[in-house]
């Protein structure tokens, strides 16, 4: 193998990991910004009563906690200097994929206040799981394999 081919491939790789961090972040935060500032008059002009209303704000607040967790696991992601590509590749996609699939269902659970949605939150919650589980064997592998 050729330590510098090796080194260029995990540059490389961390800088698209990095990428999807800043994209996600930015996300997360505009989101969350949102919620801070928007949903409770989308809340009130929909006559939502104040349980209901708090119950769905707590719903999309769990999406933008979240979000914004596996975006910062992301940037530790890119930072690890060492381990298997295949499996951080793994790692980030299935992060992505967690954000997406947990965070935006939530999201569009309270915007659109359809509870089947719902249905979709653990599909994605299992996605995050598995982004930080396959931390382990990137750590376990030390080559591409």
């Amino acid at each position: 193998m050729n330590p510098v081919a090796d080194n260029k491939e995990v540059q490389h790789l961390s800088r698209h990991i990095v990428i999807a961090a800043a994209i996600t972040g930015a996300l997360g935060i505009a989101i969350g910004a949102f919620a801070a500032h928007g949903l409770e008059s989308l809340f009130e002009s929909r006559g939502y009563d104040a349980a209901f209303a708090a119950k769905r704000s707590n719903q999309f607040e769990v999406g933008v906690r979240y979000h914004l967790l596996q975006s910062a696991m992301l940037l530790a992601l890119a930072a690890i200097p060492w381990g298997s590509q295949r499996w951080r590749r793994w790692s980030m996609r299935m992060s992505l994929i967690g954000q997406t699939l947990f965070c935006g269902s939530l999201y569009l659970l309270v915007l659109t206040n359809t509870p089947k949605l719902g249905a979709i939150t653990p599909l994605g919650g299992v996605c995050l799981i598995f982004s930080w589980l396959m931390l382990l064997p990137m750590c376990w592998k030390s080559g591409d394999e």
